[in-house]
């Protein structure tokens, strides 16, 4: 609730700035509530949901623009980077495409199928689910770190990386929590049905962590569902 937010600085004299680099492609398109023209400033990457390149943006009111200008050139920043400028605004007209809020809008959806099938198959999401495209996993009851099931899952070919967890008694270098995301495979075509899959493959592989065979048998056939869905199709 950015109004909210903004409504408790405003009311102690302070500024509010939100950062969204996380679901800028989710706001973008009107999937996820944004703070674009809501909060006094909103910062974002370019890449992520908004599947642009490595680069950022700042947005605000007008009368903050030139003073924010001026901080990052010649304050901050030099020798602009042409191509990364070029690819952003490739970035930004893909965004204002009705293609983009489909795949925006399929992000969630995958998220979600994966999110029902973790949690029928015993796993804890933290917050009890997603509303975005990140699902972030408790791994404590399970006797396993974030770092552990990381690297046994990326021997089967699965992406995914250890996270703190609320109430972390773990250093952030080893981490109780695993987190997923959607965008990558959504991109490539993935829906629903494969989601459902790749948490059944998670799945298992976290509940029997030491069987070799088995990783190997499910990595073989993570590389075979992937092989489908070519990240450059002829």
């Amino acid at each position: 609730d950015f109004a909210a937010f903004q409504e408790i600085a405003d009311g102690v004299d302070a500024y509010c700035m939100a950062d969204i680099a996380h679901i800028a492609g989710l706001c973008a398109t009107g999937v996820h509530p944004t703070s674009v023209g809501v909060t006094d400033f909103t910062t974002t990457t370019t890449h992520k949901t908004l599947r642009g390149p490595r680069g950022g943006a700042i947005m605000c009111d007008e009368e903050y623009a030139q003073p924010i200008d001026k901080a990052v050139f010649p304050g901050m920043q030099g020798g602009p980077l042409m191509h990364t400028i070029t690819a952003k605004a490739v970035c930004f007209k893909e965004a204002l495409q009705p293609s983009f809020t489909e795949y925006s809008r399929q992000i969630v959806k995958n998220a979600r199928g994966m999110a029902e099938v973790l949690e029928e198959a015993g796993l804890r999401l933290v917050s009890g689910g997603t509303d975005n495209h990140l699902i972030l996993l408790d791994l404590t009851n399970l006797s396993i770190t974030g770092l552990e099931a990381e690297t046994i899952l990326g021997k089967a070919h699965i992406t995914v990386n250890k996270n703190t967890i609320p109430n972390e008694n773990r250093s952030p270098f080893v981490t109780s929590g695993l987190r997923i995301g959607t965008p990558a495979v959504t991109s490539r075509g993935m829906k629903e049905a494969e989601m459902r899959q790749i948490g059944r493959w998670i799945a298992t592989i976290l509940k029997d962590t030491t069987n070799e065979a088995l990783v190997k048998k499910i990595g073989a056939e993570v590389t075979a569902m992937a092989s489908t869905y070519p990240l450059y199709p002829e």
